[in-house]
C-alpha cells in the first residue's frame, strides 16, 4: 500500500503545478484554473436565464476546475445594475439550480459571489448608459457605511443604521442558505471593488464614529459579521472564500498591511482562501495596470496571513498560470477576460504544458 502511495504522487507532482488538484475542506478541484466573476448585466429582477447558462456552462466544458457566477446581490437594492444577477428570491432558484447541475455533469465545482454594491448601486449597466439611473429606468435608495457618493454621477447613498447592518448580514446569510439549495458548493463574499463590504473597510469610505468605523478592527466588523453568518449555515465540507480590494491605490486608503491583517482575521473565522484584487472604490485610482500586477498580493497575503489565495488580474499565458502556483505565489488563478476571449483556455493550457486531461467526450474528435 505504502509503494501505491508514493506512485500516486509521484505521477502528481510530474503534471504541471497548474493541473495539480486542489482540495479544501470536502471539495476538490481538478485544476488550479477558476473562473473570476463577471457580471453580465443580462437579468431581469434578478433571474438567471439561458445566457447565464450557456456563459457558465461554456467554460465547464472548457476545463476550468471551479465556474463562478458573476456577482449575486443578496437584496435588491444591492444590485449595481437593474440587470444584475440576484439570490434575493426564492423564484431565483430552479435556473441557478439548472446552472450548478450542468456544470457538475462537466467535473467543475459550482460557484457563487454573493454580494450587495452599496453606494455604487443602482447605476446603468455599461452599454445602457453613466452614472445613476433615471426613476422611469427603476432608481432606488442606495445604502453605504456613510452618506457619500462614489462620485458626482452615483447615487447619494444612505447611512446605515446599526439594524439595517444586521439585516443586510442576514441578507448574506439568507442568500447562502438559497445557494446551497441551488447547489453551489464554493461561496465567495464579495468584499472588493468598492461595494458595500469594501466601503466599510476602506476609510476612503467609512467616515463612522460607531462601532463599525475608525480603527482597522472596527472596520472589518461587518466584514467579519457576514463571513460568521455564511459559515454558520455552510456545510463543514463546503469551502468558503472572500475577494478582497488589497489595495485602494490611494494614499490614506486599504494598504497591503491592512489586508494581510484581515485576511488572518477571515481564516480565524472559518475563511479558506483569499481572492486577491484591488481598486475599485474612488473614481481615479494610480494603478500600474500590467501582466500579473496583483499577483504579488497574493503571494504577500499567502506568506503572511498563512491562507490560501487565489490570483487574478491580466493573466492570459498557461506558461504565466503556472508559474503562478509552481513558485508559490497562489493556490490557484482566477481568469476573466481571458476566458471570454477562449472558453476553452484550459484545454489549450494544457497541451501548451504537455498535461493529457480528458476532454469532454462530445469534443474529443478535436483533442489531437
Amino acid at each position: 500500500m505504502p509503494s501505491i502511495h508514493r506512485k500516486v504522487e509521484s505521477n502528481t507532482m510530474s503534471i504541471a503545478p497548474l493541473f495539480r488538484p486542489l482540495t479544501q475542506r470536502g471539495i476538490t478541484l481538478k485544476n488550479r484554473i477558476a473562473v473570476s466573476p463577471m457580471c453580465e448585466y443580462s437579468s431581469v429582477d434578478g433571474f438567471a436565464s439561458d445566457w447565464h447558462l450557456v456563459h457558465l456552462g461554456s467554460r465547464a466544458v472548457g476545463g476550468a476546475a471551479l465556474v463562478m457566477t458573476e456577482a449575486a446581490a443578496v437584496e435588491a437594492r444591492g444590485r449595481i445594475s437593474p440587470q444584475d444577477l440576484g439570490i434575493y428570491r426564492d423564484e431565483h432558484l430552479e435556473m441557478l439550480s439548472r446552472i450548478t447541475t450542468f456544470i457538475k455533469e462537466q467535473g467543475s465545482v459550482p460557484a457563487i459571489q454573493l454580494a450587495h454594491a452599496g453606494r455604487k448601486a443602482s447605476t446603468y449597466r455599461p452599454w445602457s448608459g453613466q452614472g445613476e439611473v433615471t426613476v422611469e429606468d427603476g432608481r432606488w435608495q442606495t445604502v453605504a457605511p456613510s452618506a457619500e457618493r462614489f462620485s458626482n454621477t452615483y447615487p447619494l447613498p444612505q447611512a446605515m443604521s446599526k439594524q439595517e447592518i444586521a439585516e443586510v448580514v442576514e441578507s448574506f446569510q439568507v442568500a447562502t442558505k438559497r445557494a446551497l439549495k441551488a447547489g453551489f458548493q464554493v461561496m465567495e463574499v464579495h468584499g472588493a471593488h468598492g461595494y458595500l463590504v469594501h466601503e466599510f473597510l476602506s476609510p476612503l469610505s467609512n467616515h463612522r464614529d460607531d462601532a463599525y468605523g475608525g480603527s482597522l478592527a472596527n472596520r472589518m466588523r461587518f466584514l467579519l459579521e457576514v463571513v460568521d453568518a455564511c459559515r454558520a449555515v455552510l456545510p463543514e465540507e463546503y469551502p468558503l472564500w472572500v475577494r478582497l480590494s488589497a489595495s485602494d491605490w490611494t494614499e490614506g486608503g486599504v494598504t497591503i498591511a491592512d489586508t494581510v491583517e484581515v485576511a488572518r482575521a477571515l481564516k480565524l473565522h472559518g475563511v479558506d482562501l483569499i481572492d486577491a484584487s484591488s481598486g475599485g472604490n474612488v473614481q481615479k485610482a494610480s494603478i500600474p495596470l500590467k501582466p500579473g500586477y496583483q499577483v504579488p498580493f497574493a503571494e504577500q497575503i499567502r506568506r503572511e496571513a498563512g491562507i490560501a489565495t487565489g490570483a487574478v488580474g491580466l493573466i492570459t499565458e498557461p506558461e504565466q498560470a503556472n508559474a503562478i502556483v509552481e513558485e508559490g505565489q497562489a493556490d490557484i488563478v482566477l481568469l476573466a477576460r481571458e476566458l471570454l476571449r477562449d472558453p476553452y483556455w484550459p484545454l489549450h493550457a494544457a497541451r501548451a504544458l504537455n498535461v493529457d486531461i480528458k476532454w469532454p467526450l462530445q469534443y474529443e474528435r478535436a483533442k489531437l
